[in-house]
């Protein structure tokens, strides 16, 4: 087929592999503007998407809406029978809904009508759901609204946010190639009108570790906002990469023993691989022998 190809993120990326995997044509790659340098000077870079399409030698586009005539015109001239849609982070106009043959098709990294939204992994994980996936569905003009055409569950386990996406990425390439083989024996089917449920966009500010929530929460907040997951001790910020439920009990925040035991609302986690500013990830222990927290401080 005839492919016009939108996505940003690593995530599409894997996507973007499987279609050009499967043999199909790809005519453009639609992602966001390269991004501006943080430093005076450097360069804007490109999305990860950019970069894989341009090794590919897919023509890239990076408007900065799809609602003007001109954009839209631009879009519709590439006659696709498809536009493949994977976290590309732009509306689509009804306009450019219908200008491929067979409109346009999302890979949505949940089970809709389940996390419909921006950040549907990391609230799956924070919400304890014991099974995600991802849908292939047929794009309308509301958010995350339209009929899925595919789905393919997974259980979430003990993964962190990045394990989860880059698994549901690999499921959701598949899924779409196996829909765009053979289209007909994929039939929209509309989504049920009960369990909706809308992923909020991530804040930064969820990323700090809330001890007064149970034990087993906190331990979901470390997994969904790896690897920023923190707290603050003396005004310096120290990442929790990993960390396990232990049942010992106190205040909540407080360091309860020598291997970084923190008492939560109810329960306790262990810290276990930990990141200070500017180094390396390392094991607690190793940690702890050269920057000792003692039993009774409280986190923040």
């Amino acid at each position: 087929m005839r492919i016009i190809f939108m996505g940003t993120p690593d995530f599409a990326v894997t996507i973007l592999d499987a279609l050009v995997d499967a043999g199909h044509e790809l005519v453009a790659a639609y992602t966001q503007p390269p991004r501006a340098g943080g430093r005076r000077g450097k360069a804007p870079t490109p999305t990860p998407v950019h970069a894989r399409a341009e090794a590919l030698g897919i023509p890239v586009r990076h408007p900065t809406t799809l609602r003007t005539a001109e954009a839209q015109a631009d879009f519709a001239a590439l006659d696709a029978d498809v536009a493949v849609v994977a976290a590309y982070g732009l509306i689509l106009p009804q306009a450019v809904l219908d200008a491929p043959r067979l409109g346009c098709l999302n890979v949505h990294a949940s089970l809709l009508p389940r996390w419909r939204g921006a950040a549907p992994v990391q609230r799956a994980i924070l919400a304890s759901d014991a099974e995600t996936g991802v849908g292939i569905m047929q794009m309308e003009a509301g958010l995350d609204t339209g009929p899925v055409r595919h789905e393919v569950r997974t259980p979430i386990g003990t993964a962190t946010a990045g394990e989860l996406t880059q698994r549901l990425a690999q499921l959701g390439g598949a899924a779409m190639v196996a829909v765009l083989g053979n289209v007909d024996a994929y039939p929209p089917v509309p989504q049920p009108e009960t369990g909706v449920t809308y992923a909020a966009k991530l804040d930064k500010s969820e990323a700090r570790l809330n001890f007064d929530l149970p034990a087993d929460a906190v331990e979901r907040q470390v997994r969904a906002f790896h690897p920023t997951a923190f707290f603050e001790l003396e005004g310096e910020r120290f990442r929790v990469l990993a960390a396990e439920v232990v049942p010992n009990g106190g205040v909540p925040g407080t360091v309860l023993d020598r291997e970084l035991t923190i008492a939560c609302g109810t329960h306790a986690i262990r810290a276990t691989l930990l990141q200070r500013a500017g180094r390396g990830a390392m094991p607690a222990v190793d940690l702890l022998r050269g920057f000792p927290i003692a039993a009774g401080t409280r986190l923040l």
